[in-house]
């Protein structure tokens, strides 16, 4: 017998064998092939047989229906944060071996027990156990604490066991006795981590109720570890390292985050994908600077600081550069310029500033009053024009209701300069790793923000809804005609 062969593409071919004879017309629509048949001699065999070719017609609009809804992978998403309290500076080294060098909606929580820092909430293992992590635009490495458990601090959710995981697979090395991939982090503050890599799922919740899952994550498992303020499970990197979490969520996410960081007690945000986009009135944005030497790391130029009208210029100090001199980091709590450059925008705020001075520990200026009205304002100017006016409690701090300080530290000249979260606060910070752009717009970020509709979730569902009553239609028809 004569047949010929329908083929329907999606992400494979499917293909039918009809008899010849039967087959009136082929007319293909995009992905989808219509076949009228002959109504030819009405015996129990062609019953039989166009009764078939109405059901594997249908099968066929059915599974290019279901595949499509189901196999395309969200491109953005949002979580929420939660802000923890901490001077911690996260920008740090991490020794790993060659093997592994060679957009949704999320809400962040507010958590007391230390001071500065944001948590996201993320599930690892199967079945998937929820841990509190840091995120840290300043690090690398996505880790936990785990049993067994060397040397660990308290924290505030159940220590991660890989031996009830299903999942989890430590990764091998060949250049250890025991072909462990083992890590050692040490961070700015003297914080650090010690343990071995392996593969777990991932798993993170969006504001929109549904799951992000990324399978086969490389993660640090933590069996050393010591941390300044204790609460928290681990840190989740999220610089341009191969290891980070926005690395290793693919090119579907568009390499794009943003977040949006409230100061205390208030929902902070964190977005990936096409939900992180940065845009509209009074964005600007500025380059993205990667050092050969640091290349894991995001740098801004910052071109100078203004004390109400007094612009100082990094121009003539040693602090001057035009590929990128100070570090944006979210895991830093503070902001910190180099002492020669900073001492320059100290005795510019004391030029204006009249209370009486206070002693402080680190040597920060610090002023015997209770109200910010008499602190200048402090702008901060990027490369390309990208000019951020900071609000009183980007810059200063009420320290216990006696004394409020400016909270811009000087370093040492060997220390790199960091632009910390408390000057972020209250601004959409987006991170475009394709345009090598950061982006800056003036939010209140305690405030909900309108959740981007996703065009291809409706996309998907009304297809599947067209394509249901089309199958019907066929169905019906198809009895109708024997």
């Amino acid at each position: 017998m004569l047949t010929v062969s329908v083929l329907i593409r999606h992400s494979n071919w499917i293909i039918f064998h009809f008899p010849l004879s039967m087959i009136k017309s082929v007319y293909c629509l995009s992905k989808i092939c219509i076949l009228s048949h002959y109504s030819i001699t009405v015996s129990s065999e062609t019953r039989m047989m166009s009764m078939a070719l109405s059901l594997q017609i249908i099968t066929a609009l059915l599974f290019i229906t279901v595949v499509t809804v189901s196999s395309s992978p969200p491109d953005g998403f949002t979580m929420d944060l939660i802000h923890r309290r901490s001077n911690s500076s996260s920008t740090g080294r991490s020794n790993t071996y060659d093997q592994l060098r060679s957009s949704p909606y999320a809400d962040v929580i507010f958590d007391t027990a230390s001071r500065g820092g944001y948590l996201m909430k993320l599930q690892i293992g199967t079945p998937p156990v929820e841990i509190e992590a840091v995120i840290d635009t300043g690090s690398e490495v996505i880790w936990t604490q785990c049993l067994p458990c060397l040397n660990c601090y308290h924290q505030r959710n159940p220590i991660f066991d890989p031996s009830k995981s299903s999942t989890y697979k430590d990764l091998r090395c060949n250049n250890t006795p025991d072909h462990s991939c083992v890590y050692d982090i040490v961070y700015a503050d003297q914080s650090y981590s010690l343990g071995s890599f392996a593969t777990e799922t991932v798993t993170m919740k969006s504001t929109s109720g549904h799951s992000y899952v990324m399978p086969k994550t490389i993660i640090g498992c933590s069996h050393n570890s010591s941390v300044h303020r204790r609460s928290y499970s681990g840190i989740v990197g999220l610089n341009l390292g191969p290891l980070s979490l926005v690395s290793q969520m693919g090119k579907h996410m568009q390499g794009a985050i943003s977040y949006c960081f409230s100061p205390e007690g208030r929902t902070s945000k964190i977005n990936f994908g096409s939900n992180a986009i940065v845009s509209g009135e009074g964005t600007v944005s500025t380059t993205m600077f990667i050092h050969k030497e640091k290349p894991a790391f995001y740098y801004l130029n910052l071109d100078a600081v203004s004390i109400e009208e007094t612009r100082i210029e990094t121009l003539g100090t040693p602090f001057h550069a035009v590929d990128g001199n100070i570090i944006i980091d979210s895991g830093s709590t503070f902001t910190t310029l180099p002492a020669s450059y900073c001492s320059l925008v100290r005795e510019a705020v004391e030029r204006v500033v009249t209370a009486e001075r206070v002693p402080s520990q680190h040597d920060m200026l610090c002023y015997k009053t209770d109200t910010m009205d008499i602190f200048p304002v402090i702008t901060m100017h990027f490369s390309g024009g990208a000019d951020l006016v900071l609000g009183k409690n980007n810059t200063y701090m009420d320290i216990n209701g006696e004394a409020i300080c400016l909270i811009v530290i000087c370093g040492s000249t060997e220390e790199e300069a960091i632009f910390g979260n408390k000057a972020q606060n209250n601004f959409l910070v987006g991170y475009d790793l394709f345009s090598r752009l950061v982006s800056f717009k003036p939010t209140d970020c305690g405030v909900t923000q309108d959740i981007p509709i996703d065009d291809d979730s409706i996309s998907a569902a009304s297809l599947f809804q067209f394509n249901i009553k089309f199958v019907l239609f066929i169905f019906v028809l198809s009895l109708i005609r024997l």
